[in-house]
């Protein structure tokens, strides 16, 4: 402070001795402030950036708790929003030990014991800042459905225990509970179509934009306990109970789904066994069986589900023996046996057991069931027509020693079915969803862009729509050089005026 008095003292006396008039000292240093401080402030509102820091990536955990067994499936994505949905990616998948969770009614708290070992890779993959804000949620399909039919005490109970579990990790669970039919179709179809990015896709630029030649996919699952189909027909649908408006991305979307239970997979083959078992007796002859296979069946284990109507006088220790004759021909028509093709009040716009159905537009994405047997036949993603079905018939009508011998790492529970199984594909996919003219249209498919096809990332996006984004992370600044020259400019206008000041003063203190 000293040398700044000193320095105004110097400048005083030169001015003086140079005889200048204040008034003329007093315009040209209000001048040059006012010069100074403009630059300053020009600098200090031009050319300001923003940064957009990156967002967090947050996680959320689905289970798929379907009729044969479990499935932990691990999705994350960045704190902001497209549209309000969340762009989300399949970060860790983990198979759970045994049989679905509908399988443990005589000891429901193991079937929450059994969620243990993948809930633990979960919480190794999650950094631990970032687990109490996972959601986490279960879903139970149609095995749990039909257990529901059966004892609803029963299906409550399970799910409490699952929740009991669940809940005492360090994750923000938000619910154990039974999807509908309707859901679980409507769920595929979003998995399909956000991999496939017909509903969003990314640009070289770094935007994310609506497709606008994308074709929206239809969705076929085929699971143990129950089957969907979901599509966007041509036209409105007639039954407004098959009938589901989405909104994604800020599109809406009008859905026909429907889902059969009863005819997944496990209980159409079971409802077949019971049929033959009916009209034949104890020992049955079974054309979808390969020629040199036996199995024993107890009548408990025949008749354990509400797909199948018990017969008369049932003994549930009696035993029913099938033995395989390996008759494709027979094992197709058999089919139409267990799939009512005929009725049907809104004909023809059918699919099957009675149901409405438009018919089918578009390309079609078939997983699951669908897709384990075709590829186990060779036939996966793709094959024409003629040539799927002389596969299937030549399968079917091997003996089951050469079966055995050709596929030794198979377990012999799946492969007694293949032949079943895809007679009963090809039954509902032509006769009943009426595939004939557009079965190039299908492609049976396990995984898009490494992410496993199926309901539980739609369900996932579905439910990001009620996650809340994170808050705005831009920051706004200017260059290092510039703040340097607007920081200069702003001292040296204050010295200008508090030189100016102690000019005057020192000249003339009196005035």
């Amino acid at each position: 402070m000293d040398e700044l008095v000193m320095l105004i003292c110097f400048v005083s006396r030169q001015i003086a001795d140079m005889g200048i008039q204040k008034p003329i000292l007093l315009g040209a240093a209000m001048a040059a402030v006012v010069c100074t401080t403009i630059i300053a402030l020009v600098l200090s509102l031009a050319n300001h950036q923003t940064l957009d820091q990156p967002y967090s990536t947050q996680y959320g955990i689905v289970f798929d708790a379907g009729s044969t067994h479990t499935a932990l499936f691990l999705y994350q994505w960045l704190g902001n929003k497209e549209n309000n949905t969340g762009i989300v990616s399949q970060k860790q998948s983990c198979d759970v030990d045994g049989d679905g969770i509908s399988s443990y009614i005589e000891n429901p708290p193991a079937a929450g014991e059994s969620l243990k070992k993948c809930l633990d890779v979960a919480k190794a993959v999650i950094p631990e800042g970032k687990r109490k804000a996972t959601p986490v949620y279960l879903g139970a399909t149609a095995g749990m459905r039909l257990l529901r039919l059966q004892n609803q005490s029963l299906a409550d109970n399970i799910l409490v225990e699952v929740t009991k579990t669940i809940q005492s990790y360090p994750f923000d669970f938000r619910g154990a509970r039974i999807l509908s039919g309707m859901e679980e179709g409507a769920y595929g179809w979003i998995t399909i179509n956000y991999l496939l990015e017909r509903f969003i896709k990314h640009t070289f630029e770094g935007l994310w934009i609506h497709p606008k030649a994308g074709k929206i996919l239809g969705a076929l699952d085929l699971g143990g306990a129950s089957t969907q189909i979901s599509f966007t027909p041509k036209d409105p649908v007639r039954d407004p109970d098959s009938s589901l408006n989405l909104q994604l991305y800020g599109y809406k979307y009008e859905l026909y789904t429907h889902s059969y239970l009863c005819y997944g997979k496990d209980q159409a083959l079971k409802k077949l066994q019971a049929y033959l078992h009916k009209n034949t007796g104890t020992t049955v002859s079974h054309p979808c069986y390969h020629r040199g296979y036996k199995v024993n069946v107890t009548l408990a284990e025949l008749y354990n589900s509400p797909c199948v109507v018990k017969p008369n006088n049932f003994n549930p220790t009696t035993i029913v023996t099938f033995s395989g004759t390996g008759n494709s021909a027979l094992c197709l028509s058999l089919m139409e046996n267990i799939v009512n093709l005929t009725d049907c009040a809104l004909s023809p716009d059918c699919g099957f057991d009675g149901t409405y159905q438009p018919p089918v537009n578009g390309e079609f994405f078939a997983f699951s069931a669908y897709f384990y047997t075709f590829d186990f036949l060779g036939l996966a993603p793709k094959a024409p027509l003629t040539r799927v079905l002389s596969t299937i018939e030549t399968h079917c009508n091997k003996n089951w020693t050469t079966i055995t011998s050709e596929n030794p790492g198979i377990k012999a529970k799946y492969l007694k079915d293949y032949c079943a199984s895809s007679h009963y594909i090809m039954t509902i996919l032509l006769k009943g969803y009426k595939f004939n003219n557009t079965w190039d249209q299908i492609s049976f498919e396990k995984q898009v862009a490494d992410t496993d096809v199926g309901w539980t990332l739609g369900y996932m996006l579905n439910l990001t729509n009620m996650i809340p984004s994170e808050q705005s992370r831009a920051v706004t600044g200017v260059l290092y050089s510039q703040w340097a020259a607007q920081t200069f400019f702003i001292v040296f206008a204050l010295f200008l005026s508090l030189l100016i000041i102690g000019i005057l003063f020192i000249r003339d203190p009196k005035h």
